[in-house]
């Protein structure tokens, strides 16, 4: 299968998850979760068509392996830049370079990747100051959705997670538009 040239970085929790079906054990560790409607099916869609896709999330390593592993999902993921390893929080820099150097990716392949999360604060800011692509998931009941200031504006939002892979394709649109040459 052919790699696709856009790389795909995903928030969990309220992006993917829906937060409030996670069940935990006394540690704190998600033993299982729901997920969003239509947002495996949009994973295993990206994953099948040939994107990168890296999950960069704040929380905990045992959580994500769990909730992956219950729904079949842990192999879309090239790269995992889980803040409990990483030792840093969205929107720390440190969180996105994880995932880049994971996946080998230099600051010139910035304008290839997007970050797809619920959180303007986290997510989107995160984003927006690494200067890669940002799309909010304004489909999570339980985040402010309305930008505070610039750094919170979001490149694209996308009101359901189906809506995800229209709007990645359209940044690839966009991107290969834009004269970048691809390097594979």
């Amino acid at each position: 299968m052919e790699k696709k040239e856009l790389i795909i970085f995903i928030d969990s929790g309220d992006t993917l998850v829906d937060e409030s079906t996670e069940v935990r054990d006394e540690k704190g560790v998600v033993l299982e979760a729901g997920l969003f409607p239509g947002a495996g099916e949009t994973l295993q869609a990206l994953h099948k068509a040939g994107y990168r896709i890296a999950l960069v999330a704040d929380g905990l390593d045992a959580s994500f392996r769990n909730i992956y592993r219950q729904h079949g999902l842990e192999d879309c993921f090239e790269a995992r830049a889980i803040s409990e390893l990483v030792g840093a929080e969205k929107p720390s820099p440190a969180m996105f370079r994880s995932a880049m150097e994971q996946m080998q990716l230099a600051e010139k392949d910035k304008r290839r990747i997007v970050m797809i999360g619920n959180n303007l604060e986290r997510d989107i800011v995160g984003a927006n100051q690494m200067g890669v692509w940002s799309v909010l998931a304004g489909y999570s009941p339980r985040y402010r959705m309305e930008p505070a200031c610039p750094e919170e504006e979001p490149d694209f939002v996308a009101e359901n997670p189906s809506r995800i892979l229209e709007l990645v394709k359209e940044i690839r649109r966009r991107v290969s538009s834009s004269g970048i040459e691809w390097e594979e």
